[in-house]
């Protein structure tokens, strides 16, 4: 058996804008693990209360989708007025976000009973509402149902998606992972090492913290 803290986001409008579109408001089906870090982050009260090592697994569902109007504030040419429009952006709604943290459990149960910031994905508009408990995870097989897994993982079905992995403090650099997600949900079955009672694998992301992104001295 291996302890865990299962934390359950639900939120009724997110919005993850893929940055590999510059210029456009093309949206993600899912949040990369760096939004999901930040949103860690916020409930701790900032990048430097995280341990560097945080690690998660995760999964994401929505149960539907639609495209607004928002503002859009593009970055200008400095010394030059930003050519701020209106756009359209994607939503999804109705959303589900699941994690299962394995390390530092006492430490992210008192995070999350008393964030210090605001919680939000994706959308400032929306905070989310946030459950955490202790489960126990045991070693073996599980479903990939929705769950979002890094590109290599054997047998892994569903779109392949370039997401941020971790995003330097600065945003001078970012890592990217490839991954794969099933908006659906799939039934294959996955070895990730470890699955919840329900049969639901639990595949543990590469690390979020900023700190791996440090400049070179």
């Amino acid at each position: 058996m291996t302890p865990a803290l299962e934390i359950v986001i639900t939120a009724p409008i997110v919005s993850f804008r893929n940055p590999l579109y510059d210029g456009l408001q093309v949206g993600l089906p899912c949040p990369p693990p760096s939004t999901v870090g930040g949103l860690l982050a916020a409930a701790a009260g900032g990048w430097d209360r995280v341990p560097a090592t945080t690690r998660f697994a995760m999964t994401f569902h929505a149960a539907g989708s639609g495209t607004d109007l928002e503002t859009y504030h593009p970055l200008a040419i400095p010394g030059t007025p930003a050519n701020i429009t209106i756009k359209d952006r994607d939503f999804l709604a109705l959303t589900t976000l699941t994690l299962w943290l394995v390390e530092d459990l006492d430490q992210w149960g008192r995070v999350l009973r008393r964030p210090v910031w605001p919680m939000r994905l994706g959308r400032s508009q929306d905070l989310v509402a946030v459950h955490a408990r202790r489960v126990e995870l045991t070693a073996g097989p599980g479903t990939q149902g929705h769950a979002i897994v890094l590109d290599g993982q054997p047998h892994a079905v569903g779109t392949r998606l370039r997401l941020t992995t971790a995003v330097a403090l600065d945003r001078a650099r970012t890592r990217w992972d490839g991954y794969r997600y099933a908006p659906t949900g799939a039934g294959v079955e996955l070895d990730t090492g470890l699955v919840t009672v329900s049969g639901q694998a639990v595949a543990v992301l590469p690390p979020v913290h900023p700190s791996q992104l440090a400049a070179p001295v």
